[in-house]
C-alpha cells in the first residue's frame, strides 16, 4: 500500500470499517491469483443499477455481474420470491424429492423460447454446466463425437468449456490438453476482414480435412459473441448453418447465456433471425443473481439421455427457481424488451456522437441493450491500452465498465434494464468524459 492508501485504511480502521486496500491485501494472501478480479473495490450493498463499496463510495454499475442482473440488484419482487421460498425449504435435491415450481418454470421457458415445436427444459447451476449438458445431449441424440465452435467464442472454464472457447488468454493458458473432437472455424466479423463466405469455406474445409460431417454431433455458437467482442452473427450465416445442420443431421446449439432474457431487445437473441436452433443454453439473468442455468430444446433431442444421465446436486435449486419465476414476471410486467431497445438506441446515439471527437473509436455495434464500442490505433490495430484507460477513468468517476474482445480492445455495456433514466444519463455523462483522447 502507498502512504495515501495506508492513511485511508488507518482512518477507516479507527472508525471500525474495512478499507478496500485492507481487504484486497487479505484476498491476495488467502485466494489464488487464478481467480482474477476486475476492480479492487469490495461491495457492501447494491440496489438496481447502483453499488456502494465498503468505503461508502457509490458506483453506477454498467456491468451487472457480467449480464446477470438484467432486472437489477435486489429487485423487490425477486427478493420477495426468494424470501417466500425460504419459508418453505431451501433444498431437497430435485432429483431426490422434486417440486412443482421446476415443472412450471420448464413449461414457461418451453413457451417463451423461439418456435412452436414440442420442447423440454432441463435445469442446472452454472452456464458452463448448461453448455456441457447441451453437448452431452447432442452426442447422445446423434451418437457422434464431433463439435464445431467459432473463434472468439466463450463457452466456459471447465475442460469442455475451454475446449469450445475460441480465446486462449486467459482461459486456456497452462491447462491443456483439452477434450478431443472439438474443431473451430473463424467467426464472421466483417470489421476484421472475415466474411460469411470465409467462415462457411472454413467449415467446409473442416469437413474435407479434419472430420466428416456425419461424425459431427453439434455446431455451437453465440448469436452475439460475449467475451469475443459483442460481434453480432449475421442472419445469412445463421441460415447457412441451419442448412448445413439439416443436411447432415447436426444439432444446432445457440448459446444464449449472455444474450438471453431481454438483453437484445427480444427475450432471446435468436428471435432476431428467422432460424430456429435445436437446443439453447441459458443462465446469467435467468434467476436475477441466483445460480441457475438451463438447456431447452426439441423434445426428441432432449429425451436422448437415459434417466440419471442429466442432473446435479444443486441443479434446479428451489431458491433459484423461485427467483427465475419472478425474473420472468418482471421482464413481462415492466416491458424490459422494449426498454432494452430504447436504452440501447440511446446509448448508440450517444456513442456515435462522441465518436466524432474520438478517432480511436473504430466501431459502435449491438442489438438492444447489448452494445459495445471498439477501439483501434491510427494504423487499425487493436488499442487495448486506451480501452484500459477508459475503464480506469470511468471507475475513478464512479462508473463500472467491462471489457471484452480477443485483444481486450472492446468496452461492453450490460447495465440493468431496470436502470433509472437519471442514473443512466449520469453514467453516459461519465462515459463521455472517460472517452476523451
Amino acid at each position: 500500500m502507498n502512504t495515501t492508501t495506508q492513511t485511508e485504511a488507518a482512518r477507516l480502521a479507527a472508525a471500525g470499517k474495512s478499507s478496500n486496500a485492507a481487504i484486497d491485501a487479505r484476498r491476495v494472501a488467502a485466494t489464488p491469483r487464478g481467480v482474477g478480479i476486475g476492480f479492487n473495490i469490495y461491495a457492501e450493498r447494491a440496489l438496481n443499477a447502483e453499488l456502494w463499496d465498503v468505503e461508502g463510495k457509490r458506483y453506477i454499475d454498467f456491468g451487472a455481474g457480467i449480464a446477470v442482473l438484467n432486472t437489477g440488484h435486489r429487485h423487490p419482487r425477486i427478493v420477495e420470491a426468494i424470501r417466500n421460498q425460504l419459508e418453505h425449504f431451501t433444498h431437497t435435491a430435485y432429483q431426490v424429492v422434486p417440486y412443482e415450481s421446476v415443472v412450471s418454470l420448464a413449461e414457461r421457458l418451453n413457451k417463451l423460447t423461439p418456435g412452436t415445436h414440442a420442447k423440454k427444459t432441463a435445469f442446472f447451476t452454472t452456464g458452463v454446466e448448461a453448455v456441457e449438458n447441451a453437448i452431452k445431449i447432442a452426442r447422445a441424440h446423434t451418437r457422434r463425437p464431433g463439435v464445431i465452435a467459432l473463434s472468439g467464442a466463450f463457452h466456459g472454464r471447465t475442460y469442455m468449456g475451454m475446449a469450445l472457447t475460441g480465446k486462449v488468454a486467459p482461459y486456456k493458458i497452462g491447462f491443456g490438453p483439452f477434450p478431443g473432437s472439438i474443431f473451430h472455424a473463424p467467426a464472421p466479423v466483417a470489421l476484421h476482414g472475415v466474411s460469411v463466405a470465409d467462415s462457411l469455406k472454413a467449415i467446409n474445409q473442416l469437413f474435407k480435412a479434419d472430420i466428416e460431417p456425419t461424425q459431427v454431433a453439434a455446431i455451437i455458437l453465440e448469436p452475439i459473441q460475449g467475451e469475443g467482442g459483442f460481434y453480432v452473427v449475421p442472419t445469412e450465416f445463421m441460415r447457412a448453418l441451419r442448412k448445413i445442420c439439416d443436411e447432415h443431421g447436426i444439432v444446432l446449439i445457440a448459446d444464449e447465456i449472455q444474450t438471453g432474457f431481454a438483453r437484445t431487445g427480444k427475450m432471446f437473441a435468436m428471435e432476431h433471425h428467422d432460424v430456429l436452433p435445436d437446443l439453447m443454453t441459458m443462465a446469467k439473468s435467468l434467476a436475477g443473481g441466483v445460480p441457475l442455468s438451463a438447456v431447452c430444446g426439441r423434445a426428441e433431442i432432449m429425451d436422448a439421455p437415459a434417466p440419471g444421465g442429466l442432473g446435479g446436486t444443486f441443479a434446479a435449486n428451489a431458491l433459484a427457481i423461485a427467483s427465475a419465476h419472478a425474473v420472468l414476471d418482471v421482464i413481462e410486467d415492466e416491458q424490459l424488451c422494449a426498454r432494452a431497445e430504447m436504452l440501447g438506441q440511446k446509448l448508440k446515439v450517444h456513442l456515435n456522437a462522441v465518436r466524432l471527437k474520438v478517432p480511436g473509436i473504430s466501431d459502435v455495434r449491438g442489438l438492444g441493450a447489448m452494445v459495445a464500442v471498439e477501439f483501434a490505433k491510427a494504423d487499425g490495430t487493436p488499442d487495448a491500452e486506451f480501452t484500459k484507460l477508459v475503464v480506469q477513468r470511468a471507475q475513478a468517476a464512479g462508473l463500472l465498465l467491462l471489457t471484452c474482445g480477443v485483444y481486450g480492445n472492446v468496452v461492453r455495456f450490460l447495465f440493468p434494464l431496470t436502470i433509472q433514466d437519471e442514473v443512466f444519463d449520469e453514467g453516459m455523462a461519465i462515459l463521455a468524459k472517460a472517452l476523451q483522447p
